[in-house]
């Protein structure tokens, strides 16, 4: 490693006036610009970079950011960190990205090496799956900023970034409903899934205000699960129970994508097509819903956007615990938006 006195060296002046150019110190604006440029083009000519571990200990100052994800073989997760990376990358801030594989004493020894490592912030990618874990509430006191995706915690202290799932489910059901579909299953979350009891209030308020019926047989519950890609074998094994009723059903309304995508494979082995003979529609609009044939018409989350918001989020934080402010949470909720492709239409002869 080249050190300050080569570069003293090389370019002929004192160890102290180099440290001090190169460290941008606040006594560098006395420093004529002649000799700054003397002394920067030997520290280029002799490939000088700054310890930046020393220069942290200095100043206090590390520009990470802890980045964790409860699990990242979930497809939800993917553009969520993209738009963290992206947006820590024009902050000049490195993320320490952690995957906690939905297991508690994970969690808590990850976020203890995060907090060793002396991150600025945390970020907390929560999917679907995430079980509100209380040790959060104790970043409070250490003055971190936080920032939860996917999940508003009870206590309010943490700050967060959530989609209105309310208004997506309505968004969902209305589009059904527009085409002329009466009869409609369900697949709903798991009840201990805090995104469930939104997304099926939004569904009997829509019901409700336009006396569309709700038959209770043509509603299920995926069940509880550890492993994220397991709803889409819930919903092919769901959908088939469906089926197998005789209760006929134009359209199908799942959970999330993976669910839906379950689902119109149950469908097409039974015979029966997708949208001309059953409608299919998601929630979340992960990469493989445009993929598939047909595509999957879901309710887009804008997760690159909730990624980015997130580190604006947190970044204002540390600009706060810089200044010996307060910090002060915030909580963002962002509007899904209906995809509509090719798994939904006006309804046909019911087979379902």
């Amino acid at each position: 490693m080249v050190t300050i006195r080569e570069v003293a060296k090389e370019s002929g002046f004192s160890s102290t006036t180099v440290s001090i150019v190169l460290n941008n110190a606040p006594l560098a604006r006395y420093i004529p610009d002649t000799t700054k440029k003397r002394i920067e083009r030997a520290a280029k000519k002799l490939g000088y970079r700054p310890n930046l571990f020393a220069r942290s200990l200095r100043n206090q100052r590390t520009h990470t950011v802890g980045v964790m994800v409860f699990d990242m073989t979930d497809p939800y997760c993917t553009p969520i960190l993209r738009g963290i990376e992206n947006t820590l990358f024009h902050a000049s801030f490195l993320p320490i990205l952690t995957d906690v594989h939905n297991e508690r004493s994970r969690f808590e020894r990850y976020l203890e090496m995060l907090l060793d490592r002396r991150v600025e912030a945390l970020i907390v990618v929560a999917n679907w799956l995430f079980v509100e874990i209380d040790v959060l509430g104790d970043l409070e006191k250490a003055n971190l900023p936080t920032a939860m995706i996917g999940r508003e915690l009870e206590a309010g202290s943490i700050s967060s970034v959530t989609v209105d799932n309310e208004l997506g489910a309505h968004a969902a059901i209305e589009h059904l409903f527009s085409l002329g579909h009466r009869r409609i299953a369900f697949i709903r979350g798991p009840k201990r899934i805090t995104d469930t009891a939104p997304r099926w209030k939004g569904v009997r308020n829509f019901a409700k205000a336009h006396e569309l019926e709700i038959d209770a047989a043509l509603v299920l519950d995926l069940p509880e699960s550890s492993d994220p890609i397991s709803s889409f074998e819930a919903g092919y094994k769901l959908t088939e129970n469906l089926i197998r009723q005789k209760r006929p059903f134009t359209a199908l309304m799942a959970f999330d994508d993976m669910t839906a995508l379950g689902a119109i494979r149950a469908l097409s082995k039974a015979g029966i097509k997708v949208p001309e003979q059953c409608s299919v529609i998601g929630f979340d609009d992960v990469a493989h819903s445009s993929l598939l044939t047909p595509a999957l018409t879901t309710i887009r989350q804008p997760m690159a956007e909730m990624g980015k918001m997130a580190v604006n989020i947190v970044s204002e934080g540390i600009a706060a615990v810089q200044e010996k402010n307060k910090i002060i949470a915030q909580h963002r909720k962002l509007m899904p938006e209906l995809v509509v492709r090719d798994s939904t239409g006006t309804p046909g002869p019911a087979r379902c």
